[in-house]
């Protein structure tokens, strides 16, 4: 504030009449008295809204004043507006502080966490500022466990002892990230000495303190710097390369080490200082440019109607407070100061950098909060911590199991001669795959419990044990005690019966393992095939008659055709139809024989309501719930439930006709089903169950890690490929499947044969069309040379006819007119006949 007077009086020429008065811890009556004996214009200080109505009750002279508050942030109802017009808060809304903690507790999946504040004597801003936080939390699916309220630090008469007591009851409680929403400088440092002292601040602890703390951290010294370590905090930002800043902060150490020599040169100045500069500053020059005549109406209206770039940012008001949007750095306590990690803002979230233009604006690269710089967490831990319980690393979580299962295949408990424990099975391997998940090391020890389920859980709700893991069924009433993870398996309970043998009435059974759909498909294509064959062979082959081909693709179904085959191309095809024969019978008589032995494996009983009728006894796990669901749920006599203790003991049980049915969970019984598939069946109706999942105490934020952590080990198929290695395990040659459930091939699943085939059948046909197209042509070509051949031979010869006929009729003539005297004549003729004959 000096350096904010001097400043004007140096740039002006003007010196403010500026009363500089250190209130003692008493705010309210100094107050008072400086404004009724000065007769001031104004009054900059850390006075809260509650101190200004106080203020303002006891004094009249003071109403009217404009006051500008430096009080870190806090809670300002909207009522205050009118009650205390002239109340001008020099600080952000405390609601985007409260965005900025849910940010960062949800950006680590913490869901639980412990707020620790400061309070402010007024019911009203410790609620509201609790209640904010809270419902921010909700947004982000976490919760605040448990809420710690300290007295102002000035009221107490001996804070460290009360500090350690409550802190002693915080150490206690299982959720370990622990926010200081709202604290004096002074009560942060004792609380994190006695913290430090309590091993509080070792590994899996977490340490978020706010900007009320945060951004007093450079006057810090490094013994109180050295309670603080791995403490992850926020504050808000302000540029620090401008030369204004750069020149007002050399100022500012020179000035400070004038008046404090003997304190460490390692400060900057904080927020807090820079909004004292920036409150005076705008305050002188408002009142120099009004003048003294000004009326103090006349100076809150221009006081409120600020737009200034000062050394804290950009100022301007809104409802009384600034209305800017804060930057806020993260910051991580390491070493004898404090890293900056990176940045959060309400608009773009977490960035690693700031781009600054020239009209000082600022543009973040939005992303989450692995952006920022590795975090340095307590204990000096590089990983986030697992935050679950306390002591949590130096003393790993006590998880049961069950001893006395009846299926060790899901749970076995091996001891050495050296009474080692060995804990294996289909549960444990989840768990571990499960754990596989977390976003942090989970250190355990398996504990083996010889009792019931339900003792088991009661332990966890005792908290003789931290958690349990094995094919515990999610149930109702257990839910009262424990809290359950999201089930890795689903299950319901089944009954299990002796599967009957008989023989099958069912005279067409021959026709089910096929679809009617592929019956007519292998009947297209038997006599398609026989046609094209016939096709090739006609001309070569005399003997491949027309009837042929109703016979040929009976025969191949057999491979007992004899036909000789002469064409290549019709080897081809029936090559490629015999490969599909192949297919399709040695397919055709698998299913048929499955179907005929699930047909002797009916269940001998599927009637539950026959069974309570005549009073039967019926088997079940007696160290699990199904006893108490087969009396209260199903109606079964209790008299007439038979413990089994082990699964091996059932096939004792039904051979001795102890029982006439068995209920199982529905993984237990496709495991005793595989062990003794040609023997019992399941039958009757599903009774849907909740599943298994893992046990945590109630309240516990490990619970819902570790369901986040099954849903993905579910989706990456983990749990299913453990659940079938448990399964093959224990196979035999049948599948556990219910009567009828045989599979049915349909035409899909040979359609690659059939296509192939088809395509063979139809390449040759085209084939043998151009070949024949060929012979064709090459016929014709010969049958017109002979018709021409013909044709010029049957003219010449009626030619030659013609000549010999003609010589013959002129013979004729010439011997009828010649005469023996008239030589001349005959000379004559004779020429003439010498002419003639020629042509």
């Amino acid at each position: 504030m000096e350096m904010a007077v001097d400043d004007i009086y140096v740039l002006t020429g003007n010196k403010l009449k500026a009363h500089l008065r250190d209130s003692q811890g008493n705010r309210v009556l100094n107050a008072i008295d400086v404004i009724e004996k000065q007769r001031l214009q104004a009054v900059v200080g850390s006075l809260t809204w509650q101190e200004v109505k106080l203020i303002t009750e006891m004094s009249n002279n003071t109403k009217g004043v404009p006051i500008l508050s430096l009080a870190t942030t806090s809670l300002t109802p909207s009522f205050m507006e009118n009650q205390l017009p002239y109340f001008i808060h020099f600080a952000n809304d405390i609601s985007l502080h409260i965005r900025c903690i849910s940010a960062i507790i949800s950006s680590y999946r913490w869901h639980r966490i412990i707020a620790i504040y400061e309070d402010s004597n007024t019911y009203f801003i410790d609620s509201g500022i609790i209640t904010l936080l809270s419902d921010s939390l909700r947004d982000v699916g976490s919760e605040i466990e448990h809420h710690l309220a300290f007295p102002p630090f000035s009221s107490l008469l001996h804070p460290k002892r009360v500090i350690k007591r409550q802190l002693e009851k915080l150490k206690s409680k299982q959720c370990r990230v622990f926010v200081v929403v709202q604290s004096s400088l002074q009560l942060a440092l004792l609380l994190f000495q006695q913290a430090k002292e309590l091993g509080m601040m070792g590994k899996g602890n977490v340490w978020i303190t706010t900007d009320s703390v945060t951004s007093l951290l450079d006057s810090v010294n490094s013994s109180d710097i050295s309670s603080m370590q791995g403490v992850l905090g926020f504050k808000t930002h302000y540029s620090i390369s401008s030369s204004t800043f750069k020149d007002f902060e050399v100022r500012f150490r020179r000035r400070y080490q004038m008046a404090y020599p003997h304190d460490e040169d390692n400060f900057r100045p904080s927020i807090f200082a820079l909004r004292a500069y920036d409150a005076t500053w705008i305050l002188g020059r408002t009142l120099l440019r009004l003048g003294e005549n000004s009326t103090s109406k006349e100076l809150l209206v221009e006081l409120l109607s600020t737009n200034f770039k000062g050394l804290s940012g950009r100022i301007s008001f809104k409802d009384g407070e600034l209305s800017t949007v804060p930057i806020f750095s993260i910051v991580n306590v390491v070493g004898k100061s404090y890293l900056e990690l990176g940045f959060w803002s309400l608009d773009f979230g977490f960035s690693g950098t700031i781009i600054e233009h020239e009209d000082s604006e600022k543009v973040y690269s939005s992303g989450s909060i692995e952006m920022l710089e590795p975090v340095y967490w307590p204990g000096g831990l590089r990983s986030v911590p697992p935050v679950v319980q306390s002591n949590f690393m130096t003393k790993p979580l006590r998880i049961g199991v069950p001893a006395r299962g009846a299926f060790n295949q899901f749970v076995r408990v091996i001891y050495d001669h050296s009474n080692r424990t060995y804990v294996s099975g289909f549960s444990v391997d989840v768990f571990e795959a499960v754990v596989k998940h977390l976003l942090y090391d989970l250190p355990y020890v398996l504990v083996p419990y010889n009792g019931s389920y339900d003792d088991m859980v009661e332990q966890v709700y005792l908290k003789a044990l931290d958690a349990a893991v094995g094919d515990t069924e999610i149930m109702a009433d257990r839910c009262r005690y424990a809290e359950f993870s999201q089930p890795y398996v689903e299950s319901g309970l089944v009954m299990v019966v002796v599967a009957k043998s008989h023989n099958s009435e069912e005279g067409w059974i021959f026709l089910r393992p096929f679809t009617k759909e592929l019956w007519i498909a292998m009947i297209f294509m038997s006599i398609f095939t026989g046609f094209v064959v016939w096709m090739h062979e006609s001309e070569k082959n005399p003997n491949f008659k027309l009837a042929t081909i109703l016979w040929f693709p009976v025969s191949t179904l057999f491979f007992a055709h004899r036909e000789p085959i002469e064409s290549n191309l019709a080897r081809i095809v029936v090559g490629t139809w015999l490969f599909v024969v192949l297919i399709v019978i040695s397919s055709y008589t698998a299913i048929l024989t499955s179907m005929f032995t699930v047909s002797r494996l009916e269940p001998s009983m599927i009637n539950v309501e026959f069974l309570k009728r005549t009073n039967a006894v019926v088997g079940c796990n007696g160290n699990s719930f199904i006893v108490r669901y087969l009396v209260d749920v199903v109606g079964f006599k209790k008299e007439n439930v038979k413990r089994i203790d082990s699964v091996d003991h059932y096939p004792i049980a039904f051979q001795n006709k102890d029982i006439a049915a068995a209920f199982f969970v529905t993984l237990h019984a496709k495991v005793f089903i595989m062990k003794n598939c040609e023997r019992y069946t399941m039958a009757g109706p599903t009774y849907k169950l909740g599943g298994f999942g893992f046990v945590f105490p109630k309240g516990s934020p490990l619970a819902f890690d570790i369901s986040e952590a099954i849903l993905k080990a579910t989706e990456g198929g983990e749990i299913q490929m453990l659940e079938d290695n448990m399964l093959s395990s224990n196979n035999c040659s049948n599948s556990p499947n219910k009567i009828g459930e045989t599979s049915v091939l349909g035409l899909t699943t040979f359609r690659v044969p059939f296509i192939l085939s088809a395509s063979v059948c139809a390449v040759t046909m085209l084939i043998n069309v151009v070949l024949g197209h060929r012979a064709y042509r090459e016929y014709m070509r010969l049958l017109l040379e002979h018709i021409i051949m013909w044709g010029l031979i049957v003219i010449d010869n009626v030619r030659n006819y013609i000549k010999t006929a003609f010589q013959f009729f002129l013979r004729i003539y010439a011997n009828q007119v010649k005469k023996p005297d008239d030589v001349h004549q005959h000379g004559t003729i004779e020429l003439a006949i010498q002419n003639i004959t020629p042509g």
